[in-house]
């Protein structure tokens, strides 16, 4: 179904995270046709799939020793473990900063279109090894978040 599908893209002109990009830093953006809220569409993303969350786990067994965060920190507002940084009809932004890296979560509507951009800030070589170890699943989780909020629309 050509409704599905899911497409790099450039980030949203309009999307906050243009204030955090330095030189240096990974930006990654792929989107789909949907109807739905920004917040809608960050619940669905967020609400990963069993595979999803058994690499999620194992991620968390293999980054223990190491310190990393596996919960994200105490947020009044969350979609998943994020906490949600800025929250509005056309983008919704949510991650934190940890010791190896700093992330956030763009997910941003607009013309018919949900956006879903990660930006990463690696602080030291930790931060660079685990984000290219992590990449081929952060694309298909990311890409696979995205047909399941085709699906979801209208």
């Amino acid at each position: 179904m050509l409704k599905s599908r899911v497409k790099r893209s450039e980030l949203p002109t309009k999307s906050l995270l243009h204030s955090r990009l330095e030189d240096g830093d990974f930006l990654d953006c792929f989107s789909v046709v949907s109807d739905l809220s920004p917040r809608q569409a960050a619940e669905i993303i967020t609400s990963f799939p069993a595979w999803a969350k058994m690499l999620v786990r194992l991620r968390g067994i293999l980054v223990a020793p190491f310190g990393l965060d596996n919960t994200g920190p105490e947020a009044t507002d969350k979609v998943g473990i994020f906490p949600v940084e800025h929250d509005d009809a056309s983008e919704v932004i949510a991650g934190f900063d940890d010791r190896h890296l700093d992330f956030r979560v763009s997910v941003f509507s607009e013309d018919g279109r949900i956006s879903l951009a990660t930006w990463v800030h690696r602080h030291n070589l930790g931060g660079r090894l685990y984000l290219a170890i992590i990449l081929p699943f952060h694309i298909l989780i990311a890409r696979n978040a995205l047909a399941r909020v085709s699906r979801a629309s209208a």
